[in-house]
């Protein structure tokens, strides 16, 4: 499979399908915390990047093996999904096919246009970040587009929660020393009860980042933060757990081929992803699981990250 991979096990989503419609590392912010590490493509227009009908075929025979396994199709991968011209004619064919409901994670830089808004209305969940309230807290932890502000970002997300009509979770991610600021959290709170959302999700660095400077905060910090917030919020910082007996077994039979891989020599996420032909967001699953179990470690060369047993 080119554009479909999983399904993963999510924390939120249950078992995850993923539709990647970006090419890799396109996308509008280069965040410090990025699991995928640093973006090489920083845009802003909207492009029609994959072949639909070669998307949706795919898709499609996914969902023909076993679609009661599939909790939810998510727009999301190796970039910004909104960036993606098609996206909302994709989510229209997707659901003229299957009852499967789609969830589109965004990082929410764009939700300022109209066209964007009314692609992501197609979507039964939304999952949009909000990492800053200024430019400054922007920069650092989010290192935007230049076309972008932090009003604007606020602003859209404003205005997408007054139209849409599904379900919204919005993702903080809080780095340490970043944007962990108590009063530009407080302000972003006091902001936030006024939007129409389902659920608040807190997150704190987890998965090795894009850059090594981008440290978690303590659970007990993460705690004092949510306090902060209406009792919409959640905190969100564990690794995801939720595997189906059903299947553990394909589960297990992939992290052996991982380490298998890394026992030789160490390797970076693209060598596990070319000798696997799994996509660069299944396999960070089962490295964070792996690391989790104490199986493997990383370290970092030349500004890449490399796993080894």
């Amino acid at each position: 499979m080119k554009y479909i991979f999983g399904p993963v096990p999510s924390r939120r989503l249950g078992m995850s399908l993923g539709v990647d419609i970006i090419p890799f590392k396109t996308c509008t912010l280069d965040c410090i915390y990025c699991q995928l590490g640093i973006t090489t493509r920083k845009v802003i227009e909207r492009e029609n990047f994959v072949p639909q009908d070669e998307v949706l075929a795919e898709l499609k025979q996914v969902l023909n093996q076993d679609p009661k396994r599939i909790d939810f199709i998510t727009f999301s991968g190796s970039g910004e999904p909104t960036l993606n011209s098609q996206l909302g004619e994709m989510i229209a064919n997707t659901k003229s096919f299957t009852d499967v409901p789609i969830a589109v994670i965004t990082n929410g830089s764009l939700l300022y246009r109209d066209d964007v808004r009314n692609d992501l209305g197609k979507a039964d969940l939304v999952v949009p970040s909000l990492d800053a309230m200024t430019d400054e807290t922007l920069r650092k932890v989010n290192r935007h587009n230049e076309c972008l502000t932090a009003k604007l970002l606020i602003d859209g997300l404003r205005d997408f929660t007054q139209e849409y009509k599904g379900k919204i979770w919005l993702e903080i991610m809080l780095v340490k020393g970043i944007n962990d600021d108590l009063d530009e959290l407080k302000e972003m709170a006091e902001f936030i009860r006024s939007l129409k959302l389902d659920k608040i999700h807190l997150n704190t660095v987890i998965r090795p980042p894009a850059e090594d400077f981008a440290q978690p905060i303590t659970p007990e910090e993460m705690q004092k933060i949510a306090s902060l917030f209406d009792n919409r919020v959640e905190i969100i910082a564990d690794f995801d757990k939720i595997v189906k007996t059903k299947e553990l077994e394909s589960y297990e039979i992939l992290e052996t081929q991982i380490l298998s891989l890394v026992n030789r020599r160490p390797c970076t996420l693209d060598d596990i992803s070319t000798s696997t032909g799994l996509h660069h967001n299944e396999i960070v699953k089962h490295l964070d699981h792996l690391l989790q179990k104490g199986l493997i470690k990383q370290t970092r060369r030349d500004n890449k990250i490399y796993w080894l047993v």
